[in-house]
């Protein structure tokens, strides 16, 4: 048979009136045989020959143009590869199969794919081979499909499970699918886990870690060691018998993330030690928030410390005010008042430092606390706490506490003159900078919303109301965020030992409360205060700081002194190093923002500070397995009639000679009906699909041989008849 050759009919009439002609002349031709009527044979003939000329046949030739059938090659250099040597024995095993391939170029079209991360994400969902063949499968034909082979380490996470109805593996998936594995079959890896991990904790509260380490070559009962490190600084670890798991204590000793480090040493023949490290970050809340005011008498703003304070539900409250100082003395009889003793023993002395913060507001001596309690208050903020003085006219006199030993600590000392006239509160340069007085609402170049009216401060000029007192002090320490009138501190901040102290030196931010000539930021300004105070990371003014957020490093450093585009070293999970140059936003912050493409630890310093961040799932599945191992892709490459062959070079060897050797399969094209595969070839499968071009179209029935034949039948029939 003649490849596109076809016979193709045309009736001058309609089949039925065909086939009713045909009957008729065959009845005839049966009664005039029956009757043995000479010349009965030829007229039947003549009769098919007139009745087949109306049937109108034609040949019909095709002219066909072959298209070449499309074999796709995947190539797996995702991070599992880069684990003893694997990597450059798979491209160099990918370019010797592609040359083979490119053999077959008169018939074969070769689509080479490459599967890498491009970000940390897909470390979290593994190696998707499949994907990436289906995603070339879409747009080529069933009919051209040739085979697909995989060049991997077998660690594929996206095979396909079996379909529960029937059992099918492929899914859809077309044949033949092959497998070339590279690496060795028996080699082992150990493997940390971490099982489970808190996302928080309680500040200074010991969180628990399950962890596991794996490994195929340990012996029964075997243990190995987990180190710890907590924020860079290492804690003590424990010894995990092999393949349990086990608990880790780890305590969180400040609020914001904390970084956790866990590791197991490298076994001697290990694969690789990658995934003997796990990264996680625990971020630390503190559970309640202690707060002690002492208000040394009633007066207007008492009740602004109180609402702010009372407002956050995380801050538990101990507020005291002085109504009745000892040297008030009217005769009034004890059962008769409704006031409690203040307790002062068990509040400066036994519980002092079970409180995060201490505020006095226009407190002055009067004999309420002696001397030993506020040396207990001095080593309190040595020792790390926070101190807040909001000082009001009895700063300036004799009975101030600057005449005690607070005095030696604070950093405004009082000249003895209390300022009372008009003034708006102004940010110091440094002040804007400082993450406690920078972008205040209102403040220097922050917009304001007023009334619906959008209201944009000039730089020097706040859109503030006034305040009417002013304690006047001399700054000797520390550094003075805000002034005042005649441009003299007005709000200081200082470090004393390990903790902090502030001193505002006006008792007037009630009136900003009370909305006074349009009122101020005094809400956010106090709760960024008390967060300083008590240590907030977000709040500190010379720190670094890093955050991995999805597929970015986040840096951001904060200083007082500026910086002209500062530059941080940033150091990946594989020691890799870039330098990362820093824009300013203008409020003392330098920002800047990096890719991320591996899993892991990243450690950014600026020369001083270093600040680390941990990026990534906490157990990748990328990383989960990393020996070169065929049995996943074996249901799907048995199921699609594929074959499975491995490649496993000896490392540093030839490679080029390895891949032209025997090493590898050989390649073969085959009739769709016939196997496709066998223990050391990859079999193609020949479609010979092709494309139409053009139509070539002959009758069967010309006229003129209808009209010779027609008479020549006719003749040989006369001449029969008359004999």
């Amino acid at each position: 048979m003649i490849d596109g050759l076809t016979i193709v009919f045309d009736p001058l009439l309609p089949w039925g009136a065909l086939g009713a002609l045909g009957a008729a002349a065959f009845a005839l031709f049966v009664l005039g045989a029956a009757a043995g009527a000479p010349g009965s044979a030829l007229r039947g003939l003549l009769s098919a020959a007139i009745l087949a000329a109306l049937a109108n046949p034609s040949a019909v030739q095709e002219q066909r143009q072959p298209i070449k059938d499309v074999a796709i090659l995947v190539v797996d250099e995702t991070p599992s590869q880069e684990t003893a040597g694997r990597l450059e024995a798979t491209r160099a095993a990918a370019d010797e199969m592609e040359a083979r391939l490119r053999r077959y170029d008169d018939s074969l079209e070769v689509r080479r794919l490459t599967v890498r991360h491009g970000s940390i994400a897909d470390g979290a969902k593994g190696t998707r081979l499949i994907a990436t063949l289906r995603g070339a499968l879409a747009d080529t034909p069933t009919r051209r499909f040739a085979g697909a082979i995989l060049v991997t380490d077998g660690q594929v996470h996206d095979v396909p499970q079996p379909d529960p109805a029937t059992g099918d593996v492929a899914r859809g998936l077309p044949g033949p699918i092959h497998a070339l594995i590279v690496g060795e079959e028996e080699a082992s890896d150990r493997r940390l886990t971490v099982v489970e991990a808190p996302g928080y904790g309680l500040v200074d509260e010991p969180v628990t870690l399950r962890v596991r380490v794996d490994d195929p070559a340990a012996a029964p009962g075997e243990t190995a060691r987990v180190t710890l490190a907590l924020d860079g600084a290492p804690q003590r670890g424990v010894r995990a018998p092999i393949g349990q798991t086990t608990e880790i204590r780890v305590t969180p000793t400040h609020r914001g993330p904390s970084i956790v480090e866990l590791a197991t040493p490298e076994r001697p023949g290990e694969l690789s030690p990658v995934n003997n490290r796990a990264v996680l970050s625990i971020n630390g809340v503190r559970d309640r928030l202690r707060v002690l005011l002492v208000s040394g008498q009633p007066h207007p703003g008492e009740r602004t410390w109180r609402n702010l304070l009372k407002s956050d539900p995380s801050v538990d409250l101990v507020h005291f005010t002085i109504l009745r100082p000892p040297e008030k003395q009217d005769g009034t009889p004890i059962h008769e008042l409704s006031l409690i003793a203040f307790p002062t023993r068990e509040l400066f002395e036994i519980k002092l430092d079970e409180f995060d913060l201490v505020v006095f507001d226009r407190y002055r001596r009067r004999g309420v606390l002696p001397a030993i309690y506020l040396n207990n208050i001095v080593r309190y903020v040595e020792e790390g706490g926070a101190l807040l003085q909001a000082v009001g006219p009895g700063f300036a006199g004799p009975y101030s506490l600057f005449r005690t030993d607070l005095g030696r600590m604070m950093p405004g000392a009082p000249t003895g003159a209390v300022i009372e006239r008009g003034f708006t509160p102004q940010v110091t340069d440094r002040g804007r900078r400082h993450p406690v007085t920078a972008n205040l609402p209102g403040g220097p170049g922050v917009t304001l919303n007023r009334d619906g009216a959008a209201v944009t401060a000039r730089r020097s000029d706040p859109v503030w109301g006034r305040w009417f007192r002013q304690i006047e002090t001399d700054a000797r320490a520390g550094e003075t965020l805000m002034t005042g009138a005649e441009d003299l501190p007005l709000l200081l901040l200082d470090r004393v030992g390990e903790g902090r102290i502030a001193q505002m030196n006006s008792d007037h931010i009630w009136l900003w409360a009370r909305g006074f000539e349009d009122g101020g930021p005094q809400a956010e300004l106090l709760r960024r205060l008390a967060h300083w105070l008590m240590k907030e990371p977000e709040l500190e003014e010379e720190d670094l700081r890093a955050r991995a957020d999805g597929d970015r490093l986040e840096v951001r450093l904060r200083s007082l002194d500026p910086m002209v585009e500062p530059t941080v070293q940033v150091t990946g999970p594989d020691g890799t190093m870039r330098n990362l140059t820093l824009s300013s936003d203008g409020a003392g912050g330098y920002t800047g923002a990096l890719p991320l493409e591996r899993t892991g630890l990243y450690s950014v310093t600026d020369g001083e500070r270093t600040a680390l961040a941990a990026a990534g799932a906490l157990n990748p599945l990328e990383m989960a397995a990393l020996s070169a191992d065929a049995r996943p892709l074996a249901p799907l490459v048995d199921a699609t009639g594929g074959s499975l062959a491995r490649f496993a070079p000896a490392q540093g060897s030839d490679l080029q000679a390895a891949v032209a050797g025997p090493a590898l399969p050989t390649l073969r094209r085959v009739d769709a009906d016939r196997p496709a595969g066998g223990a050391d070839w990859f079999g193609l499968r020949e479609n010979r699909d092709y494309v139409v071009t053009g139509v070539a179209t002959a009758s069967l029935m010309p006229g003129w041989l209808l009209l010779a034949s027609a008479l020549a039948l006719m003749a040989f029939a006369w001449r029969r008849e008359a004999k």
